[in-house]
């Protein structure tokens, strides 16, 4: 097993054997422990979970968004990215503009009624081909508001300006590589009430030495089955997708996690999941002629060698 899967593996386990059952948001109710902390080597493969298939292009397209400061799912949804259509999907159906069948409480209607089901299906490609055909209606329902690309972008001062954290991050990186602020943070207080979903991935700090770059992230909350692989993979791509552009090395990437917690209808996914043997990590390869991080597309980031054991499904809790 390599070492970076044992890592995810044994969070797992971690939170089956000492974790508190608590209830939560969504009302599904999890199993949960408080701070936890994994250390990724990226130089020993690229961390992207290999028990299961996890969606790489998906990871990127959503990086992508948010590096571009898009706060908008009509980017997403051009490129078959669904990550989060319910959140957006939740402002439609609770608008005036709205006239279908109910749709209260569909994330966990649609996993016990297969009726109630059928129709939000329908109600959710309705809203995906509104939102891809008529700019209006993705101007009004498509964009999530103060979520990462708003705030690593363009982040709002008390003076009206904005301050675009994630470049002068990099431009700070180059500059002054022994700095101990090298922070882009997603938390805004004033913001939360507002946002669809309040920033999960909260603050990431970057560090130089030996002439490689590392990052850590601190994470309030972390779905640990769905979400928590796509933010390893997400956050080490971001830091050899930095590093490339500051023409440094990659060290660790270092996950930081408040409240890591299991759904309760995740468990029999994770008894799969855990009777898995793992393979080895693929490699990451970045379009080198691109200079800028800001200047990628989907198509210059790829694996190599990524041969994971089949997908496991399970429901996103909105």
């Amino acid at each position: 097993m390599s070492n970076s899967e044992s890592l995810y593996m044994n969070l797992l386990k971690h939170i089956l054997d000492h974790g508190t059952r608590k209830e939560d948001r969504t009302g599904t109710g999890t199993i949960s422990v408080f701070g936890y902390q994994m250390r990724f080597d990226l130089n020993d493969g690229f961390p992207l979970i290999t028990t299961k298939r996890v969606p790489f292009r998906l990871i990127v397209s959503e990086l992508l968004w948010f590096i571009k400061g898009d706060t908008n799912i009509r980017y997403l949804l051009q490129h078959n990215n669904n990550i989060w259509n319910e959140w957006a999907f939740l402002k439609w159906v609770e608008s005036d503009e709205y006239a279908g069948p109910d749709m209260k409480d569909f994330g966990l209607r649609s996993q016990q009624d297969p009726e109630f089901n059928k129709q939000y299906e329908e109600q959710m490609a309705i809203f995906k081909r509104n939102i891809l055909e008529d700019e209006r209606f993705a101007e009004r329902f498509g964009d999530l508001g103060n979520v990462y690309g708003s705030q690593w972008r363009h982040w709002k001062t008390s003076q009206g300006e904005t301050i675009d954290q994630l470049q002068d991050v990099i431009a700070s990186i180059k500059k002054n590589p022994d700095s101990r602020r090298l922070i882009v943070t997603a938390w805004s207080p004033e913001d939360v009430p507002t946002s669809a979903l309040p920033p999960c991935h909260s603050l990431f700090q970057f560090y130089v030495a030996n002439n490689k770059l590392s990052c850590q992230l601190y994470q309030r909350s972390g779905d640990v089955f769905l979400g928590i692989p796509f933010n390893i993979a997400s956050y080490a791509l971001l830091t050899h997708m930095i590093a490339h552009e500051c023409g440094l090395g990659v060290g660790d990437f270092i996950h930081t996690i408040g409240d890591a917690h299991i759904y309760n209808n995740h468990l029999d996914q994770i008894n799969t999941q855990l009777s898995r043997e793992p393979r080895d990590l693929p490699s990451l390869k970045l379009n080198t002629s691109k200079t800028s991080i800001f200047d990628f597309e989907v198509d210059d980031v790829r694996l190599e060698g990524y041969d994971p054991h089949p997908t496991i499904k399970a429901p996103v809790a909105v």
